[in-house]
């Protein structure tokens, strides 16, 4: 292991990394980009023969059916996730280059999609045992009050945890997770973006499951959940950004619940 190039704290500031690193902030920009069109077109085309592969009418899932309803899962989560990924990737691009491994970022990124996908396993196998169950309908939402408000809740308990602080402050501040995880070569590249990407699902995996509450085709609610992940990453004030989220989302849980017939 190699420690990583001391950096000067402007190295960090998002101004700078924009201005410094523009083809890899475009490259990152363009694929969030077409992720977000292929979610687009599958919303607005539902009857096509795509969409009716990603969103089976029947729990009686072929491995052609998971594997595609996989597939969109893993692209959803690149295109939610990639914007607020940026200061970490930028980051990586200009240690990189200071010391001389351009293409390593490449592999950063890589192990970073990976760990969404991996995620986007369990996403799949969750949206199966919800369809078996009757709980969500062939568009992963939510048909169910009590599953409604539980995941609201546990969506908002979990901002107030101290693993969830970790993770966010990590995700928060890149220079300091590359400084302390600085691996060389373009296998260390793929350790330190799986270990990102560890953290990140750390830090959102809940909000994620909410995409089970609005449902996967539901394309203002995804926007609104990659909009929150991406505020709590990027503005000012993350914890207390987190905290507000939480009181929203244990509010929104309890009305629901309470509003069940006794």
């Amino acid at each position: 292991m190699q420690p990583a190039p001391i950096v000067p704290p402007a190295h960090a500031r998002h101004a700078w990394l924009l201005v410094r690193q523009p083809w890899w902030t475009l490259a990152l920009l363009l694929l969030a980009a077409a992720g977000w069109s292929f979610l687009a077109w599958i919303a607005l085309d539902m009857e096509s023969a795509a969409a009716q592969w990603m969103m089976p009418a029947s729990s009686d899932w072929s491995v052609g059916v998971a594997l595609a309803v996989w597939g969109m899962w893993a692209v959803m989560m690149a295109a939610m996730m990639l914007p607020s990924a940026w200061p970490m990737v930028l980051t990586f691009v200009a240690l990189g280059r200071r010391s001389g491994k351009h293409s390593h970022a490449v592999a950063f990124v890589a192990a970073y999609l990976f760990v969404w996908s991996a995620f986007s396993l369990l996403a799949t196998a969750l949206q199966w045992g919800a369809q078996v169950l009757g709980w969500t309908n062939p568009m992963a939402a939510s048909r169910s009050a009590v599953l409604t408000g539980a995941l609201l809740l546990a969506a908002g308990a979990y901002q107030f945890t101290r693993l969830k602080d970790l993770c966010l402050q990590t995700c928060r501040s890149p220079v300091g997770f590359l400084f302390t995880e600085w691996r060389s070569g373009a296998r260390g590249a793929f350790v330190m973006g799986a270990r990102h990407g560890l953290l990140c699902v750390g830090c959102c995996w809940a909000l994620m499951l909410l995409l089970f509450v609005g449902g996967i085709m539901n394309l203002p609610w995804i926007a609104a959940l990659a909009a929150a992940v991406a505020l709590e990453k990027l503005a000012p004030r993350a914890r207390l950004l987190a905290r507000m989220m939480g009181l929203l989302l244990l509010a929104a849980g309890a009305t629901k619940l309470l509003a069940l017939p006794m």
